[in-house]
């Protein structure tokens, strides 16, 4: 009998930061030649050529991350071209694309596009936008699929979110990414219970990032609870809290967002406002609870931290303000930690 164990391969490598595989950027190419340079980048997939603008002046950049099969890129190239992108007619690829439009602004509702590169298909794309390549076997789906506007929308919110958090993920995070994406694909094209349920990590993701653009944009709004939350973002009540759950409960995350703010301004030598005016602007009406509220958040009173703030000196426990919570390395847990804006240990 053979006593030798079998040993599984280990990648030393699991903990490194997940790279960029590909990085390009027109700079590299003379002015005249610039244009010409980025259509090859992509000739072997599809056709670029451009709508309108000077092709002397075009500039752009490309970041492709290799997820496992999938491919996740994000293209910025100016605001003053637009850019014609055609299926080849003869395409060496069959794979499912996915594109969201990254507007400069937040408000502007985002545009997803879902099509398989094996189908003559024309679109027409401007400044920045990201793109996901599925291999054709990742779902089964119509060559062209239906897909809902809320159930398109919530796919591109999670993609930006994917995106936004690149930089934060590790090599071992790549297939808990491709599992959550699988996932979310599924429950986009043919929504059902199981499918909603097997996709339930990155739909806690996208919900605490919708929650947190309401709060961001309401923080000083008294009238902001967690029942208003709850309705703005179109989930039940018990759900909004089990997710906030890792940030200490809602009404913790929007207390403590408020907080922040307060130390912001506090630390600004431009603003002149009072300590109390500060407060009530966040809503802290009372400047005794606001006071020990702050000293017990950020070790130090209100008065300190703008006297510091003022010479330029940041707080030792303000470093180290945004901790770990709880388990980080599943994919749910990493990107909305992310998303709350607790740090990511680096020993997960």
């Amino acid at each position: 009998m053979d006593a030798r164990v079998e040993r599984k391969a280990i990648d030393p490598f699991q903990d490194a930061p997940l790279q960029c595989a590909i990085e390009c950027s027109t700079n590299y190419a003379s002015a005249p030649q610039r244009f010409e340079y980025f259509r090859t980048w992509h000739s072997d997939i599809v056709d670029v050529s451009l709508r309108c603008g000077d092709a002397v002046t075009f500039e752009a950049n490309e970041k492709i991350w290799q997820l496992g099969d999938f491919a996740f890129a994000a293209i910025e190239s100016s605001s003053l071209h637009l850019l014609r992108w055609e299926h080849k007619r003869k395409p060496v690829v069959d794979h499912w694309l996915v594109t969201v439009n990254l507007a400069a602004d937040e408000k502007c509702r985002r545009t997803l596009r879902m099509r398989n590169l094996a189908v003559p298909d024309v679109c027409e794309t401007e400044g920045r936008f990201i793109a996901l390549f599925l291999p054709h076997t990742t779902v089964s789906a119509p060559l062209h699929p239906e897909i809902t506007d809320s159930a398109a929308e919530f796919f591109a919110d999670y993609l930006v979110l994917l995106h936004r958090n690149l930089a934060n993920l590790k090599r071992s995070n790549v297939s808990g990414i491709v599992a959550a994406t699988t996932h979310i694909v599924a429950a986009t094209l043919a929504p059902s219970r199981e499918k909603l349920e097997e996709a339930q990590a990155p739909i806690d993701a996208v919900i605490i990032a919708r929650a947190i653009r309401v709060i961001d944009a309401r923080l000083a709004d008294p009238e902001l609870t967690p029942d208003d939350l709850c309705r703005s973002v179109g989930v039940s009540r018990s759900r909004l809290y089990r997710i906030f759950e890792p940030a200490g409960g809602i009404s913790n995350f929007i207390r403590r967002k408020r907080l922040l703010e307060t130390r912001s301004a506090l630390a600004d030598s431009a603003d002149g406002r009072s300590v109390s005016h500060i407060a009530e602007c966040m809503g802290f009406m009372d400047p005794s609870t606001y006071s020990r509220m702050f000293k017990q958040e950020f070790g130090l009173s209100p008065k300190e931290a703008r006297a510091l703030g003022w010479q330029g000196v940041q707080h030792s426990t303000w470093l180290s303000i945004d901790q770990p919570v709880g388990n980080t390395s599943t994919l749910n847990s990493l990107l909305i930690n992310n998303s709350l804006g607790l740090s990511i240990n680096a020993s997960c």
